[in-house]
């Protein structure tokens, strides 16, 4: 059924590339806002909160339970104004399990991002990262 599914979303705007896996239980808000590259895979309940636009590789895997989310509220504002800032995954980077991902931010091309990180500043392409925040420990061989 990932054939059905990558029709129903490019029917809502969505941008999938070929051979994207996208297992059932991953939730996508505004799809239109979603581009993601040939041979990408999003793991089971995965969410990619699509507030602004995420934009995923080729050959990028976000792994189970990782959530990307590209919205928050302005906490200076007595509304709690919404504010939209785009994600960006390079190329060839590996998201593991239950990796957050903060708006506004971009993966390097390769990068791994280690279990349960929480990512809140850019991280480098080809390198290890992990933590909360994640923070580069090794370039990966």
């Amino acid at each position: 059924m990932y054939g059905f599914r990558r029709w129903l979303l490019r029917l809502f705007g969505a941008q999938i590339g070929k051979g994207v896996i996208i297992r059932p239980s991953v939730t996508i808000p505004y799809p239109w806002k979603l581009q993601i590259g040939d041979y990408s895979w999003i793991g089971d309940h995965a969410v990619l909160y699509c507030f602004a636009k995420i934009t995923i590789g080729k050959n990028v895997v976000i792994s189970q339970k990782s959530y990307l989310c590209a919205g928050t509220h302005d906490y200076r504002s007595p509304g709690f104004d919404i504010q939209a800032f785009p994600i960006v995954i390079e190329d060839e980077a590996w998201l593991a399990a239950d990796v957050f991902v903060a708006p506004g931010i971009t993966v390097g091309r390769g990068a791994v991002i280690g279990s349960r990180s929480s990512v809140f500043g850019d991280l480098p392409g080809m390198m290890v990262c992990v933590g909360s925040p994640a923070r580069p420990v090794h370039a990966r061989l």
